[in-house]
């Protein structure tokens, strides 16, 4: 997520590891190379400004002048400054009884707003909620059929009336059978357009005060950085936009439009769009992503991920397992599954601490195919083989390796690994076992709830 400009903040922050002592000289050089990494970025000029001015003047205080530990005291600085451009807002949707809950979703044409509107569907339905959607984009080719596709991946129910073609009529039905078939949040999404016309101004505003909407969810291409940010304040000033969903921040994206939008426009960002899988919306955490950007990781997004596709009794089983240095190759098989289930690897690494920004790293990490043929290896064995990984002789990998289509040096290599994991997993079952004998006697938690 916005890989350029975490390397450059990143690289400034390297160019201070060998100062003993901060001077206005260096603090200088590094807010000039902070400065133009933000400009590259197409972060708005005047909000990079105001950025610069207020870092120097906490940089150039005499305490960090005089500090022992200069890095850590402007990357701390730099880190808030940053979170305090995304103002106090928390991510996500703001408490209301509103019953059912309307929202809005709005955005020119291309921004994504009906994959981020199944996206949200799933989300809800995640949180307990009972979705109705519908769309009211009735001149777009294939726009409603998109929706139905849509929101037939997420699960959720489409209100789809044959042969209406009024939007404002499509949007206010919608509402109407929520509350007859029990559905408490309805999503509209609305038509777009390639550039602001007051046609499409005009539609936007019959619906809301067709459906009496509680959010209204302006959908920025994050790719178009300013460009989306301009777009944002005119839906804001003509329609009164609640917040700002970024999709796309997975793509070439700068970051202009995410450390932009909050100053120049006065909306929060309530969610981020980060991949094409409808799991790939999260909840916008200022402090989680300025950690991430600047190569701190986001360990917090990290076990909510992991917590979404682990069921507690298979991960209480799995850390008894760890415990007693049990770990079969059924085991790795199953975390590899639950792994590919938490989304793309190169989001999960840049979620570690220290991975974002090594690029070494990030090119040699396991890709999804490297993923299959593993799991490939290990269901071509027999559940004795999986269970006792001692047993695979020679003969057997060979069988192994003919049965997956692959070589027999892979098979070596899995097995190979695996006893490694094997050994480490049995260091670390001994070392916790051994503290939580010495520890006090508590409540049982998640394993994950150890983690935070």
């Amino acid at each position: 997520m916005f890989d350029q400009l975490s390397q450059r903040f990143q690289d400034v922050f390297q160019s201070l590891r060998g100062e003993i002592r901060l001077s206005e000289a260096t603090v200088e050089r590094v807010l000039r190379d902070i400065r133009t990494a933000l400009l590259e970025a197409d972060v708005n000029l005047n909000v990079v400004s105001a950025f610069i001015t207020r870092v120097r003047d906490k940089a150039t205080d005499q305490a960090v002048l005089k500090s022992l530990s200069p890095t850590q005291q402007v990357v701390k600085i730099v880190r808030d400054e940053l979170i305090a451009l995304f103002g106090e807002a928390t991510g996500g949707l703001t408490p209301t009884t509103d019953r059912p809950r309307v929202i809005l979703m709005l955005g020119l044409q291309g921004s994504g707003k009906t994959t981020t509107t199944g996206k949200l569907a799933q989300w809800l339905r995640r949180q307990g909620r009972h979705p109705l959607v519908v769309s009211t984009d009735v001149r777009r080719p294939a726009a409603i059929q998109q929706l139905s596709v849509v929101a037939a991946k997420a699960g959720v129910r489409v209100h789809d009336p044959v042969g209406e073609s009024n939007p404002v009529t499509r949007a206010a039905g919608a509402l109407a059978a929520a509350r007859s078939l029990g559905n408490d949040v309805v999503i509209v999404d609305t038509a777009g357009r390639l550039h602001i016309d007051d046609e499409l101004m005009a539609e936007l505003v019959a619906i809301r005060h067709a459906v009496g909407p509680h959010d209204l969810l302006y959908v920025a291409d994050a790719m178009t950085g300013q460009d989306a940010v301009r777009s944002a304040g005119e839906f804001h000033r003509q329609l009164g936009v609640t917040g700002v969903v970024l999709s796309k921040a997975d793509g070439d994206a700068r970051g202009g439009a995410a450390l932009s939008v909050v100053s120049v426009v006065g909306v929060p960002i309530a969610f981020v769009g980060s991949g094409e899988r409808l799991d790939d919306l999260e909840p916008f955490h200022a402090d989680r992503f300025v950690s991430r950007m600047l190569g701190m990781g986001d360990v917090l997004s990290l076990i909510e991920r992991a917590e979404a596709v682990v069921e507690p009794a298979d991960a209480e089983r799995l850390e008894e397992k760890i415990r007693r240095g049990g770990l079969t190759l059924e085991d790795f098989r199953d975390q590899l599954r639950m792994l590919k289930r938490m989304g793309p690897l190169e989001s999960i690494l840049g979620m570690l601490p220290g991975m974002g920004g090594m690029k070494q790293l990030a090119e040699q990490k396991p890709d999804e195919r490297q993923l299959r043929r593993i799991e490939a290896m290990i269901g071509s064995m027999t559940p004795d083989e999986r269970r006792h990984a001692d047993i695979i002789d020679g003969s057997r990998r060979k069988r192994i390796a003919r049965g997956s289509g692959t070589a027999v040096e892979d098979v070596n290599r899995l097995l190979k690994q695996f006893g490694e994991m094997q050994r480490m997993m049995k260091m670390v079952g001994q070392m916790t076992g051994q503290t939580m004998a010495a520890a006090p006697k508590k409540k049982k938690k998640s394993p994950f709830s150890l983690m935070r």
